[in-house]
């Protein structure tokens, strides 16, 4: 594949930008952004944290998180605190009490009070007529059009209706944003595709990656961390959420296929239970690290793994630990994820049943696939969080100025 389909995302419609050099300034000027999500700020390092860290570069940022249900209180709660490394983003954390929580409209109804409170206050100064961003449809509802908005943004990094719990509102509630959203950013070619009937201004953007840091897996100066830095024997490695987009079953059959390899998973669990876990002496459960942590584990690494069960929740996946593998310079091996076939099967050894993973680990432990490092490295290189924030930015401004444009033509 072309590494150029990878740096530049396939365009499904471009929005017209007829304004005029007056409109064009405006279009520069640095609007807020409101920020729905289903993962927390706290939660793995992936899309949403890195993309908002880099706009709030140039862009005041309120990351308000979902709500989760408590049994310790008896009226919606929320709390406020600033990311001390970025210190133009505050997250808003709300709680609700679990008696109500199956009373949606009235989860919807808190949800809105909590953050126009917030707004109503010192804070709203900063986040009047914001651009409303969203990771989680199920916000829709309480926010889309209550925010005095520019602009609504729906960045669907995942097909969310399709993961385990997921609420039976939420394909309903998606199909919403996508017809209010002015663009849609999908998290890759294929989400793309399943979004583009239900909103033509949508985009393909996948994965990024932050070359510098993951690098770090090659530098002499990198210490491994004791916990690995013991195993004998080649370790075939994995960062990322443990849930049910794994194969457990292919993970067994790597730790049974030779008791010198060291089967190491590095990351925090969840909607799975501990005891579900396959358990052998060589299959090494880490749960989770810091993601300042993770190039240090990935110098323990001799073969990066990417081991997804092939399921309703994979469908759609595609997965930001590709690119930053390629960044640490290691082999890497994969289920035939489609995305991942898509956009990497130049530099990914991708299997396509137990037996063809545990051949490409076996080939991989016996011999470095020197071109196919280089070339991922290369890949990596070309596809900075940078160059992708930097046009998510102009989508947004050209949607900015069309309105603007529209505006004044009204007027």
């Amino acid at each position: 594949m072309e590494l150029a389909t990878l740096t530049r995302p396939r365009v499904f419609r471009k929005i017209p930008t007829p304004f005029t050099t007056v409109e064009k300034s405006r279009a520069h000027e640095e609007f807020p952004i409101i920020v729905h999500s289903h993962l927390g700020w706290d939660w793995v390092w992936q899309r949403p944290q890195q993309f908002h860290s880099r706009l709030s570069q140039r862009h005041k940022i309120l990351f308000v998180e979902g709500p989760v249900p408590s049994d310790k209180i008896s009226a919606a709660a929320v709390t406020l605190r600033e990311v001390s490394d970025y210190p133009n983003i505050v997250v808003l954390q709300m709680q609700m009490p679990r008696a109500r929580w199956k009373d949606g409209a009235w989860v919807d109804k808190e949800r809105r009070r909590l953050v126009q409170s917030v707004l109503a206050g010192p804070l709203g100064g900063n986040f009047a007529n914001p651009v409303q961003w969203f990771y989680d449809p199920m916000a829709v509802t309480a926010f889309a059009g209550h925010l005095d908005e520019q602009a609504i943004v729906y960045d669907c990094m995942d097909q969310l209706s399709q993961f385990r719990g997921a609420p039976p509102e939420l394909v309903r509630r998606e199909r919403e944003l996508l017809a209010v959203a002015d663009v849609v950013f999908a998290g890759g070619p294929k989400i793309a595709q399943a979004k583009l009937p239900y909103n033509a201004n949508c985009y393909s953007f996948g994965c990024g990656v932050d070359v510098r840091h993951f690098g770090k897996a090659t530098h002499a100066a990198t210490k491994i961390p004791d916990d690995v830095a013991h195993l004998r024997g080649p370790v075939l490695g994995y960062f990322g959420v443990v849930d049910e987009r794994l194969d457990y079953d292919l993970l067994a059959r790597l730790a049974d296929h030779d008791p010198e390899w060291n089967v190491v998973m590095v990351g925090p669990r969840a909607k799975v239970r501990r005891s579900s876990l396959p358990q052998r002496p060589n299959l090494h459960w880490l749960g989770a690290r810091k993601y300042r942590e993770l190039p240090a584990y990935v110098k323990a690494f001799d073969i990066c793994m990417m081991p997804f069960a092939i399921n309703e929740a994979t469908e759609f996946i595609n997965p930001t630990k590709a690119l930053e593998y390629m960044a640490t310079g290691r082999p890497i091996v994969s289920t035939a994820v489609e995305d991942v076939v898509l956009q990497f099967r130049d530099v990914v050894s991708i299997a396509s049943s137990a037996e063809e993973f545990v051949g490409h680990c076996a080939q991989a432990v016996e011999k470095t696939n020197a071109v196919g490092i280089k070339n991922g490295r290369r890949m990596a290189r070309q596809n900075s969080w940078e160059s992708i924030v930097e046009q998510l930015e102009k989508h947004v401004r050209d949607v900015l100025s069309t309105k603007r444009a529209v505006t004044i033509t009204a007027a």
